[in-house]
């Protein structure tokens, strides 16, 4: 079966978002105020083959653990779903 993985890659709380912050910054330059703390991150999408949505799930994690985020600076977060 085939899946489609929307992954989200965002840099640690913890951490300072350099990006973020400009463009928090520039809100204000533009009259939205009333939006701060902004974080910028990565979207990644994908296709799987598995057998099932469990096994998809295990690749994509994989996929992520090893290849589309740094564990150092950026946590991730995925969902899988069948491909229609």
């Amino acid at each position: 079966m085939k899946y489609q993985a929307e992954i989200n890659v965002m840099p640690l709380k913890a951490l300072l978002d350099p990006q973020g912050k400009a463009v928090s910054s520039s809100m204000k330059n533009i009259n939205l105020d009333a939006i701060s703390g902004v974080r910028i991150g990565k979207h990644i999408t994908l296709e799987v083959e598995a057998a099932n949505k469990q096994e998809a799930e295990m690749l994509v994690d994989t996929a992520c653990q090893k290849l589309l985020h740094n564990p150092i600076m950026e946590s991730y977060a995925f969902v899988v779903e069948e491909s229609k």
